[in-house]
């Protein structure tokens, strides 16, 4: 097949994809692109909570759970 076709049929790009590796190795558009690789999940942000907002946030719970009981 020639190349006009693969191109047409994207079927056709199954039947030989080793030609279309190739083309993709020699084309010099493909060649000038700007790659990065970006790892987003790889190492989670953690948000550390600051040692007095914890306890006004236990303080809070325990007020809640206070009236909670009485009710």
């Amino acid at each position: 097949m020639q190349a006009t076709q693969f191109a047409s049929n994207p079927f056709a790009l199954m039947l030989d994809p080793d030609a279309i590796f190739r083309a993709m190795d020699c084309s010099d558009r493909l060649a000038r692109l700007k790659r990065q690789v970006f790892h987003p999940l790889d190492k989670p942000l953690i948000a550390r909570v600051d040692a007095s907002l914890a306890e006004f946030d236990h303080q809070i719970d325990d007020e809640a759970d206070a009236v909670d009981l009485d009710a």
